[in-house]
C-alpha cells in the first residue's frame, strides 16, 4: 500500500522508509528538504512545510493508507512543527479518509509526573509539545492510532530486540525504532494504544504482540 511519512528525511524516517520499502510498500516521504529524503525507486518525496495550512497536507496525503507521523524539529519549533503541525497532519489524514496513523513520540510523552525524572528533565519542553499533540490524537480524532514512545536514541546498530516496558536506564538504537514503527503495521492489535520502548530482550514482533 502507499504510505505517508511527515518528517521523511529525519534519522528515523530514513530507516522507516527503507524497511517500508523492504516489506512491499510505496512511499511517499513530506519533509521541508525534501532533497534529502533517502533515493529509492518506491520512494516519492514532496516537499511538506508544517507550517502549510491543512488543505494543502490533504492534497499530499491523498491516496495514502497510512500516514507516518515522525517531524521534529530539535527544540526549534516546538509549537508549530511538534505540537500544532502534528494536530494539522491527524485533521489532514481525516479528511483525506485516512484511517491509520502513527506516532513517533517521547518516552513518557502522556505522564507529566514523570518528567522530573533523570533522562527526561532536560526533554521538558519536547514533552510538553508532545503532550498536546498526543492528546489531540488519542482524544479528538476518530484515527487508528499508535503513538510510540522510545528512550534516548542512539546512532548504534540495531538489535531487533525490545521490550514494550518504560526503562529510562536504556537506549533504543534507530533501527531498532524505525523496524517497530513498520511492523506495527502487522499487529492490528497496537491500534487505541501508547506503546512504550525501551531496549529488551523479546524480538520487535513478539514484543508487539504482547501489546493488549
Amino acid at each position: 500500500m502507499q504510505i505517508f511519512v511527515v518528517g521523511g528525511s529525519g534519522r528515523v524516517a530514513t530507516e522507516l522508509i527503507k524497511d517500508l520499502v523492504e516489506m512491499g510498500h510505496t512511499v511517499v516521504a513530506g519533509a521541508r528538504h525534501e532533497e534529502q529524503i533517502v533515493k529509492l525507486p518506491a520512494v516519492k518525496p514532496v516537499h511538506l512545510d508544517l507550517h502549510a495550512p491543512v488543505r494543502e497536507l490533504v492534497e499530499l496525503m491523498k491516496g495514502s493508507a497510512v500516514v507516518y507521523f515522525t517531524a521534529g524539529s530539535r527544540g526549534k519549533d516546538l509549537l508549530q512543527t511538534d505540537a500544532f503541525g502534528a494536530v494539522k497532519t491527524m485533521q489532514a489524514a481525516e479528511q483525506a479518509g485516512i484511517k491509520r496513523y502513527v506516532m513517533l513520540s517521547s518516552n513518557s510523552s502522556l505522564e507529566p509526573e514523570q518528567w522530573h525524572r533523570e533522562g527526561l528533565r532536560d526533554l521538558m519542553d519536547y514533552n510538553v509539545a508532545k503532550f498536546f499533540a498526543d492528546n489531540y490524537l488519542v482524544n479528538q480524532t476518530k484515527l487508528d492510532y499508535t503513538i510510540l514512545q522510545p528512550t534516548s536514541l542512539t546512532e548504534k546498530s540495531g538489535t531487533g530486540r525490545i521490550s514494550v516496558v518504560t526503562d529510562l536506564a536504556t537506549t533504543n538504537p534507530i533501527p531498532d525504532v524505525a523496524q517497530t514503527l513498520a511492523e506495527i503495521l502487522q499487529h492490528d492489535n497496537t491500534i487505541g494504544h501508547v506503546i512504550a520502548m525501551s531496549t529488551g530482550d523479546k524480538t520487535i514482533a513478539d514484543a508487539l504482540s504482547s501489546v493488549e
